[in-house]
């Protein structure tokens, strides 16, 4: 990331702990451990968004799931989540 800039927030003290906690256990800094979690944010963010634009255009053609369908979906967004999160440990 070439184009750096320093941006603030407020976190409370137990965000904070919690973040100390983090850096310890995983022997990053603070702000390596803040980019992965906003990055991830973000791209499930984005995920969400796409989501949501996908089921209105289904809906309005008319295409609507099961309630079985909707529970295998969940399950599997689960183990993506779960997948990207190992992959972001290593």
């Amino acid at each position: 990331m070439p184009d750096k800039r320093v941006i603030t927030a407020n976190l409370s003290e137990t965000l904070i702990a919690r973040l100390d906690k983090v850096a310890e256990r995983s022997k990053r800094d603070r702000s390596w451990i803040i980019r992965q979690a906003l990055l991830e944010w973000l791209a499930e963010d984005q995920r969400r968004h796409e989501l949501t634009v996908e089921a209105m255009k289904s809906m309005d053609e008319g295409q609507m799931l099961t309630q079985v369908q909707i529970e295998q979906w969940a399950e599997q967004r689960k183990r993506e989540r779960r997948e990207r999160r190992e992959q972001s440990e290593d």
